[in-house]
C-alpha cells in the first residue's frame, strides 16, 4: 500500500525545480505519496518546531531548534557560495548605519536573519512577508530591508541601493558558502523511510538537472515576475552540486555557522549535525 507523506516546501523556482520529478511523477516513487505543501519558509520552520510535516523544508538557523524531531537529508540543500541575502535601502547607507536603523526581515528562524545579527550585532527589525519586503522599504515602513529568493536579482530594477550582500560577507569572514536552507525528515518514520526518501529527493533534484529546460518551465509557475531567462540563472544560484550533496565543505559551513550562532547567543544549543544515512558529527 502507498505510503502518505507531507512534504512542505517553499513557493519558489528553486524548490518546484527541486521537486518537478516527485510532483510529475518522472521518478519512481517506490509506493511513497506526497502530500506537497507550499507555504513560505518562516511558516515552514514554524510548523517545524510542532513537528507537524513529515518532510520539510528548513532554514539552517531553525534546524538548531528541532535536533530532536528532526534529520537533516544529505540533499536539497540552499547554498550561496559567495552570494546570499542581501540589505537593500531607499537610501544610500553603509554597513555600519544599519544598527541604528529599523530593518523588515522575512522571518526571526531564517538563516538570513541570523546571518545578519552576526554581521552587524542587535538591531531594531519588524517581520514582514518575503515578498512585501521591497514595498515596505519603498513606503518607507522600514529603513533597509533583509531580501532572499529572487529578490536577490531584481533589487535593482526597484532602484534600490545595496548595503551588504550577507553571503559574499560570510564568504569573506569564513572562506565558506552560506548554508541558507536544508531539507529534513521527522525521525520517527524511521530509518527505512528515512532512507528511501533521501534516495528519492536525490533522484528528483538529479532529474531537474539532467532535464533542465522542462524542469526550468514547470518552476515558472513560481517565479514571480521572471522570464524563463532570469528564472533559470536564479535556479543555478541554489540548485546545484550543493544541492545533491552538502559535501565535507559544505557540512563545515553548517558547523561553522550554527557554532557562531550559539557562541553569539543566538542559537540554543551546541549542534550536533545529524545526517540520513551518514556519518553524523
Amino acid at each position: 500500500m502507498p505510503r502518505n507523506l507531507t512534504l512542505g516546501h517553499s513557493p519558489d523556482p528553486d524548490d518546484a525545480f527541486m521537486f518537478y520529478a516527485l510532483a510529475k511523477d518522472k521518478i519512481d516513487r517506490r509506493g511513497y505519496r506526497f502530500e506537497h505543501v507550499l507555504q513560505d519558509i518562516e511558516s515552514l520552520n514554524r510548523r517545524a518546531t510542532r513537528g507537524e510535516l513529515d518532510i520539510t523544508a528548513i532554514s539552517v538557523h531553525a534546524y538548531a531548534h528541532v535536533l530532536d524531531k528532526y534529520a537533516l537529508l544529505p540533499s536539497g540543500s540552499s547554498m550561496g557560495d559567495g552570494y546570499g541575502p542581501m540589505v537593500v535601502a531607499s537610501e544610500r547607507l553603509s554597513i555600519h548605519d544599519l544598527p541604528e536603523k529599523k530593518i523588515a526581515v522575512p522571518g526571526e528562524m531564517t538563516t538570513a536573519f541570523l546571518t545578519l545579527n552576526l554581521c552587524i550585532g542587535k538591531f531594531a527589525y519588524e517581520v514582514v512577508p518575503f515578498d512585501r519586503i521591497f514595498q515596505h522599504v519603498e513606503e518607507g515602513r522600514s529603513d533597509a530591508g533583509l531580501i532572499i529568493h529572487e529578490g536577490q536579482l531584481t533589487w535593482s530594477d526597484r532602484g534600490l541601493n545595496l548595503v551588504v550582500d550577507l553571503g559574499v560577507w560570510w564568504q569573506e569572514e569564513t572562506g565558506l558558502p552560506l548554508p541558507l536552507g536544508a531539507n529534513a525528515i521527522k525521525k520517527e518514520l524511521g530509518r527505512e523511510t528515512m532512507e528511501d526518501v533521501a534516495d528519492l529527493l536525490e533522484e528528483s533534484i538529479r532529474y531537474g538537472l539532467d532535464h533542465r529546460e522542462e524542469a526550468v518551465r514547470y518552476a515558472l509557475d513560481w517565479a514571480r515576475d521572471m522570464d524563463v531567462e532570469l528564472a533559470d540563472r536564479f535556479v543555478g544560484m541554489y540548485v546545484n552540486h550543493w544541492t545533491l550533496d552538502y559535501g565535507e565543505r559544505g557540512r563545515q559551513a553548517i558547523r561553522t555557522l550554527l557554532g557562531k550562532g550559539y557562541e553569539a547567543g543566538l542559537v540554543p544549543n551546541p549542534v550536533e549535525l545529524e545526517f540520513v544515512g551518514g556519518e553524523n558529527e
